[in-house]
């Protein structure tokens, strides 16, 4: 009967303390609601592969936030991390590729550049009295601008001794969450067992008591921020070896992540509070949403509001908890009733959790492109979809998915190509039959595109090459021989002089690049014409309607004007205004709709079309016959050509 009894209060008390731990612990209780429910719904999550995926995708978040951690705890904001982290893995890699400095001393140059830019931010914030959220802005611009500068734009290839920090070891066990582990367990070190750490937590809880309790508030901050650089650089390390390549446009939005973990993980913004085992939850729930949503085929665009209402009921969770925890705050006389009552009301707060993460979750995948239970299963990875020529390419994929029965998934990397590393590695830990990648990056696709081949899974890549991986298929227009018609038809409408001015695509990407040599070739048999202003506008009709107002002040003689894509150029004929058509000609490149309606209307004189819609129609058709086995064509050129008003009602 004693046996009996220890047995069943050892049990009770597991269970209690199971139930302790999750209800005191908001972001825990929802990262294990969210792991049940994409279980539930998804069967390819629940693998060892995939969990490994999970934390590989985490890592750099994890480890960028760590270093935000230091900052929030003291009261303080960092905004400028994912530059720092893109600066520190250019500098890494230009130092040791170009300037032949040995490798190991490339990687304390990188490191020591992110503890630098950590150094002016804490200067700006201790002695020169500005607010974090300006200084740290600052430097978001400054590091990315000096990253743009270094590598003229194009991404850098990544020393292969540093890109193991992106493999695995034994060939299952990834590097980078290793180095996410160790990287958490220094914060965790720092924040509770360093003099700097009690600093932390002393600054934040009351920044003029510590002050007058003897702590050098100022020396102290310019430590908190130099940790904040150093763990950045170390993850913009781990990103660029997953890339096996320097992205001078990575890491981009990553700040926000960074900071969304920290206060997911139950840090507060008020400061003196954070630790790093919240900060590792709440990048892991980031992760787990992402993957999760993959895998169940939700739609690019509902995953942003998925994403943003979980992180929402998360954060509301601890603070519900926060409050009954400090509501019930009792005399050590407090009756069992009372503490069982608390039990209850945390015990409800986690069910209304549950049901509200699993309904959110479970709501939107009934919205979603999910499976339609057919054997053929393609997943597609787009670089961006805020660009009509890609949601073309999409819609024509789309149309043939359904025309052939077959079930096509179609995410948005949002051209961030550590994103569709991610978005990839899914495709693959789910067993896709094959799948279409439009890379945000040539190099970076390489090393997920190389693990897919590795699974055995057919990739055709779609507008853009994939480097040294290997692809069934390229089904591409030729952006150079494109840039060329574009020199042509603009040099003609011009008689062959005049003054011009190019608007360039997001800086590093291979349209951009591509687009602009075919163009500067074409240009060279036009002695007549010069390039007055080349500006990157990002691919962006705001941006482009932006800068050609900026240019026409320096530059108002112009005669003609290249955008390399049909939104640029339509922000640059919103600028001219009356002068677009008439005085100043404008090309476009791409043939989106509102392309050709302004090229039907003259106020663009050309755009180099591309038939995103029949190129979306070819890649799926390639990706099917590759699924089959069958035999298809290592490259599908699908035809350009220059539109205007003459021949628009032909693509129209």
């Amino acid at each position: 009967m004693a046996t009996d009894t220890l047995k069943s209060d050892t049990g009770a008390s597991a269970a209690s303390t199971v139930r302790r731990v999750l209800l005191d612990n908001g972001a825990l209780s929802a990262l294990v609601v969210l792991v049940a429910a994409m279980s539930l719904l998804s069967g390819d999550f629940l693998t060892t592969q995939n969990l490994l995926n999970v934390g590989v995708q985490a890592a750099v978040t994890a480890i960028l936030a760590f270093g935000v951690t230091f900052v929030i705890v003291s009261a303080g904001i960092d905004l400028s991390v994912g530059s720092v982290a893109a600066l520190s893995a250019t500098v890494l890699a230009w130092t040791a590729t170009s300037e032949g400095v040995p490798v190991w001393i490339a990687v304390i140059l990188a490191v020591a550049t992110g503890i630098a830019c950590g150094l002016v931010n804490g200067a700006l914030v201790s002695y020169g009295k500005l607010p974090p959220f300006i200084a740290t802005l600052a430097m978001l611009s400054i590091g990315r601008g000096l990253s743009l500068v270094i590598s003229q734009g194009s991404p850098i290839a990544f020393p292969e001794s540093v890109s193991v920090l992106g493999d695995t070891l034994g060939g299952w066990l990834p590097v980078p969450v290793l180095v996410m582990v160790v990287m958490g367990l220094v914060t965790a070190l720092v924040l509770g067992r360093t003099y700097i750490g009690r600093s932390m937590y002393a600054i934040g809880g009351n920044e003029e008591a510590a002050r007058l309790s003897g702590l050098r508030v100022k020396r102290q901050k310019l430590v908190i921020y130099a940790l904040s650089g150093l763990f950045a650089a170390v993850a913009g390390i781990v990103l660029a070896s997953r890339l096996v390549s320097a992205q001078p446009q990575a890491a981009q939005g990553y700040e926000l992540d960074a900071i969304a973990a920290v206060v997911i993980g139950g840090a507060s913004l008020a400061g003196g509070v954070g630790k790093a085992s919240g900060t590792l939850i709440g990048a892991l729930i980031l992760a787990v949403l992402r993957n999760g949503l993959n895998l169940l085929s939700v739609s690019a665009f509902w995953q942003q509001v998925v994403i943003g209402v979980v992180i929402a009921l998360a954060v509301l969770l601890d603070t519900l908890r926060r409050r009954a925890g400090g509501g019930s705050a009792a005399p050590a006389a407090s009756s069992g009733a009372g503490a069982s009552g608390s039990g209850r009301k945390g015990a409800a707060q986690l069910a209304v959790a549950a049901v509200c993460v699993a309904a959110v979750v479970g709501a939107v995948s009934f919205f979603s492109s999910g499976s339609t239970g057919t054997a053929t299963r393609v997943s597609m990875s787009l670089s961006t979809l805020n660009n009509p020529f890609f949601v073309q390419m999409k819609e024509g994929a789309q149309a043939e998915a359904r025309k052939a029965g077959i079930d096509l998934t179609v995410t948005d990397a949002q051209n961030d190509a550590s994103q569709q590393a991610n978005q990839l590695q899914n495709f693959t830990g789910e067993g896709v039959k094959s799948i279409i990648v439009n890379p945000v990056d040539s190099d970076a696709a390489g090393p997920a595109v190389r693990a897919a081949n590795t699974a055995g899974i057919p990739v055709v890549a779609a507008d853009r090459g994939v480097n040294k991986a290997d692809t069934a298929t390229l089904v591409a227009s030729d952006n150079v021989a494109g840039g060329r018609l574009a020199a042509k038809a603009l040099a003609e409408k011009l008689g062959g002089k005049g003054e011009i001015v190019v608007l360039q695509g997001t800086a590093g990407t291979s349209a951009s690049r591509e687009r602009g040599k075919g163009f500067a070739e074409g240009l060279q048999a036009y002695p007549g014409i010069k390039v007055v202003a080349t500006q990157p506008a990002d691919f962006d009709r705001t941006k482009g309607l932006d800068v050609m107002t900026n240019l026409l002040q320096s530059h108002p003689k112009i005669t003609g004007v290249f955008a390399e894509n049909d939104e640029m150029a339509l922000g640059a004929a919103k600028a001219l205004g009356g002068r677009a058509g008439t005085s100043v000609e404008v090309v476009g490149f791409d043939g989106t709709p509102d392309g050709l309606k302004a090229v039907g209307a003259g106020t663009l004189y050309a755009s180099v079309a591309q038939q995103p819609r029949e190129l979306g129609k070819i890649a799926v058709r390639n990706a099917v016959e590759a699924a089959r086995g069958k035999k298809i064509d290592s490259m599908v050129k699908v035809p350009v050509k220059v539109v205007t008003e003459k021949n628009v009602a032909d693509f129209s």
